[in-house]
């Protein structure tokens, strides 16, 4: 689609037409020779005076007309306005809290292949595939275990994400679960984010034994920030001690922001949870448009300066053939 960036310069096309309908003729007076015997010195060279015309006739005022309407066309600055181009920006940061804790080494699940291996390496190749089906958000990583550390700042490059999680072992966090201090960071982390929705996925097989502030607290300052927060539980609620997972505070984080609470039994069952995720954090991207525009001023500059070389090329060759002494003779016969 083509526009013009001046349309109202096309007002001034009349005015030739006004400049002739209401300006003075132009007179010009230059010196004469009179001789008496004109008329007899005509008649001797077989030629008739003609009248004296201003300009060049018919063509050359539809010439003047061709040029005044191109530059006009040139000077209101035509151009061509292409396809927008899109890009998208994530409006989403979602962060991925993942505990390390040594009850992480349990095989109590099984790879692709059937192999038993444990939860850290099943919770591993799962959180892969997430990974790479949100590649419109900004994600990041947080492990836990006695503390709470960031693996990964939010980040678009997915790749260098992978790495980083691959560098993941049971036991760099210590051998605890410091659930509450994961939130924490995580808001901490969140904290300046400018983004519409903030998402944690927090991912633990055992209770907290060792924050320094607790889960429901940490839910509370949470939601007071807007971040949701989405619990997946993969201990064994049957099992004692620190391998025990409280599913019940993990039901109450996810209930106080808003998210959803999922239990994860085995890899199958971890692989529908993150299947599930996909639908209720759905892909929202900001679409901003530009719009390329290219000068088209030339074609009508061209055109006119074309018109203009070909009219007086073709003038002048008339003049030239006019004044030949061939034509002058056979004029002459």
């Amino acid at each position: 689609m083509w526009q013009l960036e001046y349309p109202w310069l096309l007002l001034l096309l009349p005015l030739p037409w006004l400049a002739w309908r209401y300006l003075a003729t132009y007179r010009e007076s230059r010196s004469a020779l009179r001789v008496p015997f004109f008329a007899a010195m005509s008649r001797a060279v077989g030629q008739e005076p003609g009248t004296a015309r201003a300009g060049g006739g018919r063509w050359q005022l539809l010439l003047n007309l061709s040029v005044w309407v191109l530059l006009l066309g040139a000077c209101a600055r035509p151009v061509l306005v292409e396809k927008p181009i899109e890009r998208e920006r994530p409006v989403r940061d979602l962060m991925l809290a993942i505990d390390i804790s040594q009850s992480m080494a349990t095989t109590d699940y099984t790879d692709p292949s059937g192999q038993r291996v444990d939860r850290l390496q099943a919770v591993k190749e799962v959180v892969r595939d997430f990974i790479a089906r949100r590649k419109d958000d900004r994600i990041g990583l947080i492990v836990f275990g006695t503390g709470a550390y960031p693996q990964a700042p939010l980040t678009l490059d997915h790749a260098s994400l992978g790495i980083l999680l691959d560098e993941v072992g049971i036991g760099m966090a210590g051998p605890n679960t410091a659930l509450g201090d994961a939130i924490g960071l995580t808001i901490k982390l969140l904290d300046k984010a400018k983004e519409q929705e903030k998402v944690l996925i927090l991912l633990t097989d055992g209770n907290d034994t060792g924050s320094a502030i607790t889960p429901d607290h940490a839910a509370r300052m949470a939601r007071d920030r807007g971040i949701v927060v989405h619990t997946i539980g993969i201990g064994d609620p049957e099992a004692s001690g620190e391998a025990k997972v409280d599913l019940q505070a993990l039901q109450d984080i996810a209930h106080a922001t808003g998210g959803r609470f999922f239990r994860a039994g085995d890899r199958d069952a971890l692989q529908q949870v993150y299947a599930t995720l996909d639908h209720i954090t759905p892909h929202r991207v900001k679409t901003f448009s530009h719009q390329p525009r290219r000068d088209l001023f030339w074609w009508p500059l061209g055109a006119a300066l074309l018109a203009l070389l070909l009219g007086h090329g073709v003038a002048a060759l008339a003049t030239a053939r006019r004044a030949s002494p061939a034509h002058l003779t056979r004029t002459e016969r």
